[in-house]
């Protein structure tokens, strides 16, 4: 097999997937000296670069409904995967948080803070509404992909998989820029969150799952020092909008849902204290980029597959 042939049965979303992971390898190998796991990290890149390449080709060769799936799906497990060896990476190399920076520029703009003036309208039921909200985050990317696999050409599951994988890397990078940890730490009291803002319900419980994603242990003994650096840009407002773009470019049925949970997501990353307002500006700003950008990208690498494919790339 020719290797320019080998090299062209990436995906889009592949394609990114493979060019963010080299560019956390060359910085786990420039930063070994700081990040203490560099060279686990380094392998398990290398090993998932081979790994999609195999897949892709699979997929591509055989076409068995495994291996499409498994090619098309791989993308949510591997973002996770990401998010979780960015952790190990951002605080030792940029050790610095910028939360008073951007408290600064919250205060600016809106002359008081905003999760503490907000505050004044929390209710038990209100908190229960918007916690769930929050959370839905994690299956608003499954809903928009289950359906478009279901009722479309795999052609339009590949372009919003790339769309999303491709966001969720931008907003990575701002992680590195400036780190920090959001106002439930900096503005609030993280350990009397739930005597501040108590739901119903289901809110201790889901917001459990949610510090146990950012690293948080169950005692929040040392917790601002242990949480993931992942606030700027919000990538709950960059992906929510994202998804709710895709779903009325599209015209899915699930549209209407992905506005309504969307909408009361991004209120309450504010409301819950998640992140200050200039993470949500950010965050809709990186959106805005990330689709008008991914639709020029994605075709790029398309044309440049068919090319590699036909051997007409010199």
């Amino acid at each position: 097999m020719k290797v320019r042939t080998f090299i062209s049965y990436p995906s889009p979303a592949d394609f990114v997937s493979i060019a963010f992971l080299v560019f956390l390898t060359v910085l786990n190998l420039v930063f070994h000296a700081r990040v203490e796991e560099w060279f686990i990290l380094t392998i398990i890149n290398l090993a998932t670069i081979i790994a999609i390449m195999f897949l892709a080709r699979g997929a591509e060769e055989k076409k068995t409904s495994l291996l499409i799936g498994l090619h098309r799906w791989y993308c949510y497990p591997i973002i996770i995967l990401i998010f979780k060896e960015i952790y190990r990476m951002v605080h030792p190399i940029h050790p610095t948080d910028y939360d008073q920076l951007l408290i600064a520029i919250d205060r600016w703009m809106f002359g008081v803070n905003p999760t503490q003036w907000i505050g004044q309208f929390a209710y038990p039921l209100l908190t229960e509404i918007l916690q769930i909200a929050y959370f839905s985050y994690y299956i608003l990317f499954i809903i928009l992909g289950v359906e478009l696999y279901r009722r479309y050409a795999i052609q339009d599951f590949d372009k919003v998989a790339f769309m999303i994988v491709y966001g969720f890397y931008l907003s990575y990078l701002g992680y590195f820029v400036l780190p920090g940890v959001g106002p439930r730490f900096t503005l609030h009291d993280f350990s009397s969150l739930e005597t501040d803002l108590p739901g119903v319900w289901l809110t201790p419980f889901l917001r459990s799952i949610i510090n146990a994603g950012e690293s948080i242990p169950q005692s929040h003994i040392d917790a601002v020092n242990l949480v993931q650096r992942d606030i700027f840009p919000s990538g709950h407002t960059q992906l929510t909008i994202i998804v709710m773009t895709l779903g009325f470019r599209y015209k899915t049925r699930a549209r209407w849902l992905l506005l309504a949970l969307g909408s009361l997501l991004i209120v309450a990353t504010v409301y819950l204290r998640y992140h200050y307002v200039v993470d949500l500006i950010a965050g809709a700003l990186v959106a805005w980029f990330t689709l008008w950008t991914g639709d020029k990208l994605e075709l790029w690498w398309r044309r440049m597959a068919r090319h590699l494919r036909s051997g007409t790339f010199t």
